[in-house]
């Protein structure tokens, strides 16, 4: 027979893996009478979990959204995953949230079990963070897009173009979408009848939530990521490069984004890179850096880099063997 405290926390930790249970299997798995389980609820609400009991065939006991934020009983897993995502988050792109961050993840480590905190500190000292890339965002701005979003809610806000243009936008928010090193908004502009990406970090000040607004169908089939991908593919203009791949385009296609290359397939084995001729250094290092076989088309004066390239390494190839 469990203790009273043990049968409480038992009883927490039941009611948090379904969203309904009934009240005379939920105690039949703690292994009590109908009455007892009814006296835990009750020891429970006045604790502030915010358990709602229904009457009747189908009655029982669920969670509800309470008005604070009561303690939450974590499996091992959970806990692990929870302390992963703090850290993350305290070095990530969303500005506003380092700090609490931090303080969550403190209190976290101070009550896990020793087992926990070992894995912890072996994640943390074999994931290396990246140098920050892309601008970060403003957590409070996030939210209320968010909010907006899932709740069909029409929002308003400042935006700053590419070319520091500064306009009011009123649009209808379908999504928001994160590219590893900046966050999009998605909606729909009824002032240009069409679909518009955002980007989040140009949004000026707080946005204001209006209101509710009648659901559409997304673009691309409501598949955003593929198009903010097509929102972002470069625009090449004036001379272009142009590079065969030796492998396929399902391959190259996931390492090559649509901001930096338009790929084309030729056939089953190559497909065609096509990027603006502007930076011409740039472009013979990642060719190189992509460890695939290659053809350049064009333009000759990246032929003729690649050529200065290729016997630059020859030589220091030339003076390693001598050594």
């Amino acid at each position: 027979m469990l203790s009273s405290s043990s049968r409480l926390l038992r009883v927490l930790s039941l009611l948090q893996t379904r969203s309904h249970w009934a009240g005379a299997e939920l105690a039949a798995r703690l292994e009590v009478h109908p009455r007892t389980l009814r006296r835990d609820i009750d020891r429970l609400r006045q604790l502030g979990y915010p358990i709602h009991a229904s009457s009747g065939v189908a009655g029982g006991y669920a969670f509800r959204a309470g008005q604070s934020l009561p303690p939450l009983l974590l499996d091992d897993e959970e806990a692990l995953a929870v302390a992963i995502a703090l850290q993350i988050a305290a070095a990530g792109t969303v500005s506003g949230v380092e700090e609490s961050s931090l303080r969550a993840l403190v209190k976290l480590e101070q009550v896990m079990p020793a087992r926990l905190r070992q894995r912890t500190d072996a994640l943390r000292s074999a994931i290396l963070p990246m140098q920050r890339i892309g601008p970060t965002v403003n957590a409070g701005v996030l939210a209320t897009l968010a909010t907006a979003c899932r709740d069909q809610l029409q929002v308003g806000f400042a935006y700053r173009d590419v070319k520091g243009r500064s306009s009011t936008r009123t649009v209808e928010p379908q999504g928001l979408v994160h590219t590893g090193s900046r966050w999009y908004l998605v909606a729909w502009d009824p002032a240009r009848s069409d679909w518009r990406t955002f980007r989040i970090d140009r949004v000026e000040g707080e946005p204001v939530n209006g209101a509710h607004f009648a659901p559409r169908a997304g673009p691309v089939g409501g598949d955003l990521r593929a198009y903010v991908a097509g929102a972002m593919a470069v625009d090449i203009q004036g001379e272009e490069a142009r590079v065969v791949l030796h492998q396929p385009l399902a391959v190259m296609a996931p390492r090559i984004p649509p901001a930096a290359a338009l790929l084309e397939a030729m056939d089953a084995t190559r497909c065609l890179m096509r990027c603006p001729a502007h930076q011409l250094d740039w472009l013979v290092y990642w060719l190189m850096s992509l460890d695939v076989e290659f053809e350049a088309l064009g333009p000759p004066a990246l032929i003729d880099r690649l050529r200065a390239a290729g016997e630059r390494l020859a030589r220091a190839l030339a003076s390693a063997g001598s050594h």
